[in-house]
């Protein structure tokens, strides 16, 4: 299994500062706060539609293509791509148009990872735009005055949750490198968007009205979402004149305006004057910095699956199920079989273990050497009994000189979206992109909502075992489940040619949701709409959480006389994909939420 851990290696002078021996883990330890609230709501596909080859919704094209989870941002990125700009330049479009149209799940407030494929010079890089813990921030920030973890939302909503900004200077800082067209023009289709108005969809009307309570505490979030005291409709026509003034700054300034004092001050003093004040401060935007990173890649069957290492646990996670799986040679076995998923919800549950006890910003902590190796992952494989669930998953010991801490309480939430484009010249943008959770800390400036980020950290630094590694530090970025990957297969010439690229939303489950797709495609030869449409199995600290559907209860029955504890709900991923074969390229997005794959 080939491995590259050029991002394990932690920078700060914080390198190893506890070995403890490890103790026995509770399943239930690894659970996250956020496990117990339902994610942001969408249809579902029937079950059925795991049987139908191809969908409305999958394209093909020749020269280019986008999918985003908004037909007003694949609209915009298409428009750059016909008019000869590339995949990053589409990503700003993209992603400014996002901000305005699906703001309850990224912006110009939030942060952001990508994987980039240049083709020219045939590489593959990965950006970190991550958001980052303000430097005054204390450890015991999510502790209550009786020094234990306060309830989620107490801890989201308000200024306490919020970090420094990734996105924009993502954006700004990644075209400055790449990009071919005017960076200004770029910002051009969310502004008119913002100054003319888009329309309401269902699922921003729906999300509004269901968070109604935290959206009102903010007079500038309640004015913007309640005009008039009424929640905005389906339908409607909304603009945004504030976010149009923001952009336009940026579009004369440049991306940079956004960490300057006017700007930086005007956030900090909206996030330290709010009812539930935080810590960001002028100094934390002057000190962000985007941070490239080897990407994280892994051998599977023929092909090789890349994503975004550390502070993301989504490639180290996805890449452990999938090696892991490879002792069972699933391309023999039923694909929709209960027996088969109980084998990957062994593999994801092994896989989670290692991503709550070492995982977090390798700035701070250093990932064990090992954790993608093939002798490590037999032996985690091993553990398995087919048929069977363990009684309990512990996370295991990959070198002789591993660091143990301790597993904490880190929330991770699904409010978060995922684009693909792919450019004429070859080129590759994965990205996924975030707020946290829905509608982040609830706080607008500027037409655009904060991140509720730091929620992402574990709510207390220490237990008495001792010091938890994904804990609140200043200028630490918080442990993610993001997952944009990039799958290359090995051509005869043993050269490596991009063969898949795709990411979802969805919290912590964003890992099952890729590693499943993944698991579908490559051992069973789905089509791309098909694995996206297929129901979802998952399973990451023991409960076997089955998507709603005609086969959900069967499968539950089977899954109960394993020893599971089952629970039949909505599971609302965001899957968008484009998959390279001899036609070109087939994109596709998932039924579960409002995406639109345009290309030609």
């Amino acid at each position: 299994m080939a491995m590259y851990f050029g991002c394990f290696r932690a920078r700060s002078t914080f390198f190893v500062w506890l070995l403890l021996l490890l103790q026995p883990f509770s399943l239930l330890k690894a659970q996250q706060v956020s496990d117990g609230f339902a994610p942001e709501s969408g249809s579902s596909p029937s079950s059925q539609a795991a049987n139908t080859k191809g969908d409305s919704s999958s394209q093909v094209a020749q020269e280019f293509m986008v999918v985003a989870a908004h037909p007003e941002a694949s609209r915009a990125g298409y428009e750059v791509l016909a008019k000869g700009g590339n995949a990053i330049d589409a990503m700003v479009a993209v992603q400014t148009v996002l901000g305005l149209v699906e703001p309850q799940s990224s912006g110009l407030g939030g942060g952001a990872f990508l994987l980039y494929y240049d083709a020219r010079q045939g590489r593959l890089t990965t950006f970190d735009g991550r958001e980052t813990a303000p430097q005054q921030v204390p450890d015991d920030i999510f502790l209550g005055p009786d020094q234990t973890p306060m309830q989620f939302f107490d801890a989201v909503v308000g200024g306490r949750s919020v970090g420094t900004p990734g996105t924009v200077k993502l954006l700004s800082d990644v075209h400055a490198r790449f990009g071919s067209q005017n960076w200004g023009a770029l910002l051009a289709p969310a502004i008119g968007l913002a100054s003319d108005g888009f329309t309401v969809t269902p699922r921003l009307a729906n999300a509004v009205a269901k968070d109604a309570d935290f959206l009102q505490r903010d007079t500038e979030t309640s004015n913007y979402f309640f005009p008039e005291g009424r929640p905005i409709k389906e339908g409607q026509t909304l603009t945004n004149l504030p976010y149009a003034k923001t952009l336009g700054l940026l579009a004369k300034k440049g991306g940079d305006a956004f960490y300057e004092e006017e700007n930086a001050r005007l956030i900090s003093r909206k996030v330290m004057s709010s009812a539930n004040p935080g810590y960001l401060s002028v100094k934390d935007f002057a000190d962000y910095r985007i941070i490239e990173r080897e990407a994280v890649c892994s051998a599977y069957h023929q092909y090789e699956v890349c994503g975004m290492g550390p502070p993301s646990s989504g490639a180290i996670s996805v890449n452990q199920t999938l090696g892991i799986l490879a002792s069972f040679s699933l391309q023999g076995k039923a694909p929709e079989a209960a027996s088969t998923w109980q084998l990957v919800a062994e593999a994801s549950r092994l896989a989670f273990a290692d991503r709550g006890l070492y995982l977090a910003d390798p700035e701070f902590v250093s990932p064990p050497e090992g954790l993608l190796a093939p002798g490590y992952l037999l032996k985690r494989a091993a553990l398995i009994t087919k048929g069977k669930a363990a009684a309990q998953v512990s996370p295991g010991q990959p070198s002789q000189d591993s660091v143990h801490y301790v597993e904490g309480v880190s929330p991770s939430q699904a409010s978060t979206t995922h684009f693909v484009i792919v450019d004429r010249q070859g080129n590759i943008v994965s990205m996924t992109s975030t707020i946290e959770n829905g509608f982040g800390s609830r706080l607008m400036v500027n037409g655009f909502l904060l991140n509720n980020e730091l929620t992402d950290f574990s709510f207390a630094a220490k237990n008495e075992n001792g010091l938890i590694a994904n804990r609140v530090q200043p200028g630490k970025r918080p442990r993610s489940s993001m997952a944009p990957t990039i799958v290359f297969k090995r051509t005869i010439d043993k050269k490596r040619a991009p063969f898949l690229a795709l990411g979802s939303p969805g919290g912590s489950r964003i890992i099952n949701y890729v590693a499943n797709s993944l698991i579908r495609i490559l051992d069973w030869d789905y089509s791309l709409q098909q694995a996206f449409n297929a129901p979802h199995i998952v399973n990451r600290f023991g409960v076997m959480d089955l998507e709603s559907g005609s086969t959900a209860e069967q499968l539950a029955s089977d899954f109960k006389q394993m020893g599971y504890e089952t629970n039949v709900r909505g599971l609302n991923s965001g899957l968008h994909g484009i998959k390279f074969d001899e036609n070109g390229m087939i994109g596709a997005a998932d039924r579960r939420r409002e995406g639109l794959v345009m290309g030609r």
